[in-house]
């Protein structure tokens, strides 16, 4: 893919002579010529795919931290890319075949499962028949790159502003960012002829973001936020030949996205469908079955999903009804939702208040969390709130990763936007998903493991990345949060969330529901506010089966940590367990289970 969203405590990440993500801790005291030649063949494989992709992509470099050969966005968009890309995969696989996998050892096994899975998937995402319906909607409200580059170029993003060429790639960034607005226009226009359109809700929403944005004057747009900021040494004269250079292209970027927010308000709103489900979009339904495998890595139907949905989110219901009578609430379960979503005292008083609300939690899990982990990333985590002139159409809350030397921090960022609707229950289960030990944990040390493969180190299955942040939640559980019965509200709300999506993202884009429909059912089945309700429903319309591997990839870690309890009793080790899950970067589940399936009977077997 063009765009990739990188899901991306202070310690050393320590690298022993032997792999840290060896599935034992003994390397094989001796290796056949023959075995070792595979093992070069294959890492020669993965090496020379991630520099072809690099090359491709080289927005990716920034979010690894490297600042060599990052004055590109790359060729977003165009025939070109494309083809190279999909010519690439091809030839990952042909060489792939080539490599006699019974030679390689376990590890390495491993290894190229993963690759073989990763590769596959992708290019089956590739087809002909997919992208005619993929890229002729290259925008939505939620993944659109109009709505993330303004915090990349901003100066506190994850693109690095400390020297004069940093400024200076940025810049040419900024040209890139150009041709892939008018690029995707063009797409746009494509979709328009062939019948393939985005829905009018989401670019009703486009058309708000961009408008917003045009809204704030040049001078103190995003844009021109690294002209604020010069590192010490910068001379008078370059900061005023930079300054002059950075309002000259913003004014560019705004023409632009001008040009883009009056396309779509004038022209393609008119003819955008009305229908928000893919099963209404032309060849919409075979790419659901696409998107549902790719985010859950398991052969799974739209209907059994459902249903496990439905088994869930009753499952929870009847647990919110005992803490609901634990609290002492006279009154129906929705009576005691509406307490909580309109009780002043589950409201932030201040944006600051909420801040420092974040702080708090996060000084407590750095107390608690070793007990849990054995290995700490060596990049810090910051906590933010979004930017304001962007915060109304964000997530509740979402991480950025920090950089793989650990110099540039990770960055949980949450919503402080119409501040009644974030209720403080939710704060602890949201740090813990997205910071730590949630995404910060699992992508920081994958990233920092370098003796795993890059695609290993970098990437990661929607299942495995999400499903490891929501069992993360459950871990408040050990450290003591949820003793407090409103911090159990909270993370049984947030896993209610999980299991909602599962019914509503399959309603909406297999069964036919509609907004209403699908903003009732969560309203119904959940304390959520509206606000929170509305945000998320819009999210599935504009990114369908994303939000299914959240629930499944949490379902499955904690099924083979029950496994591994069961078999391995008293010996059963948490923090271990832990590590063999995180150790290898984000497995399809299908990889994971094996692995630990391997593990657990080698910890049996001692």
């Amino acid at each position: 893919m063009n765009l990739r969203l990188l899901l991306a405590a202070s310690s050393t990440l320590m690298l022993t002579a032997a792999p840290v993500w060896a599935e034992s801790d003994a390397p094989q005291a001796a290796a056949s010529a023959a075995v070792q030649s595979e093992h070069d063949k294959l890492f020669a494989l993965f090496a020379d795919a991630d520099a072809r992709e690099l090359a491709l992509n080289p927005l990716a470099r920034v979010y690894r931290g490297d600042e060599d050969g990052v004055d590109r966005l790359g060729d977003l968009l165009s025939d070109a890319n494309f083809l190279a890309a999909r010519t690439d995969i091809r030839l990952n696989l042909a060489i792939l075949a080539q490599i006699d996998r019974s030679r390689l050892d376990a590890t390495d096994q491993l290894a190229y499962d993963v690759f073989a899975y990763t590769q596959a998937r992708a290019l089956a995402g590739m087809s002909d028949e997919l992208r005619t319906v993929t890229e002729v909607r290259p925008l939505n409200h939620f993944f659109g790159f109009h709505n993330s580059y303004p915090n990349l170029a901003s100066g506190s993003g994850a693109a690095p502003f400390k020297t004069i060429a940093n400024y200076e790639d940025n810049l040419s960034r900024h040209d890139d960012y150009i041709a892939f607005v008018d690029r995707a226009i063009a797409r746009f226009r494509q979709g328009m002829k062939s019948g393939v359109l985005e829905t009018r809700l989401t670019v009703g929403i486009m058309v708000t973001q961009l408008t917003t944005q045009l809204d704030t004057p040049i001078g103190e747009s995003q844009y021109m936020g690294p002209t604020k900021q010069f590192p010490e040494g910068f001379s008078d004269a370059d900061k005023a030949r930079l300054t002059a250079a950075y309002e000259s292209k913003t004014r560019e970027i705004y023409a632009v996205n001008t040009r883009l927010r009056d396309f779509l308000r004038d022209e393609y709103l008119p003819a955008a469908r009305e229908s928000i489900g893919l099963s209404q979009m032309k060849g919409g339904p075979a790419l659901y079955a696409q998107l549902v495998e790719d985010s859950t890595t398991l052969p799974l139907d739209p209907e059994t999903i459902h249903a496990l949905g439905i088994s869930e989110v009753a499952r929870i219901k009847a647990e919110m009804e005992k803490l609901k009578r634990e609290v002492r609430f006279k009154g129906t379960l929705n009576q005691f939702f509406d307490y909580v979503r309109t009780d002043p005292r589950f409201q932030p008083r201040s944006r600051e208040a909420l801040t420092q609300a974040y702080y708090q939690v996060g000084r407590e899990v750095d107390t608690k969390i070793g007990a849990l982990f054995s290995r700490l990333p060596k990049s810090p985590l910051e906590i933010r709130p979004y930017d304001p002139s962007t915060e109304k159409f964000e997530a509740g809350g979402s991480y950025e990763p920090g950089s793989a030397d650990g110099k540039r921090p990770g960055v949980f960022f949450f919503n402080a936007y119409d501040l009644p609707s974030r209720l403080t229950p939710g704060i602890v289960t949201l740090y813990l998903h997205e910071g730590a030990p949630g995404h910060h944990f699992q992508i920081s040390l994958a990233q920092e493991n370098e003796t795993l493969p890059a695609f290993m180190r970098y990437g990661g299955t929607t299942a495995f990345v999400e499903g490891w942040a929501l069992y993360a939640e459950t871990l408040g559980n050990e450290m003591g949060f949820f003793k407090d019965p409103w911090n159990r509200y909270g993370t049984l709300q947030d896993e209610q969330l999980r299991a909602m999506r599962l019914v509503v993202d399959t309603g909406i884009h297999a069964k036919g529901w509609s907004r209403d429909q699908a903003i009732e059912y969560m309203l119904t089945n959940s304390g959520m506010t509206r606000t929170d309700v509305v945000a998320e429903v819009d999210r599935y319309i504009a990114i369908p089966g994303q939000a299914l591997g959240y629930k499944i990839g949490s379902l499955k870690i904690q099924e083979l940590r029950k496994r591994a309890q069961e078999k391995l009793g008293s010996r059963f080790d948490i923090r271990a367990f832990h590590d063999q899950v995180l150790n290898t970067g984000g497995l399809p589940l299908a990889v994971l289970e094996q692995k630990i399936d391997r593990w657990i009977a080698a910890e049996a077997a001692r």
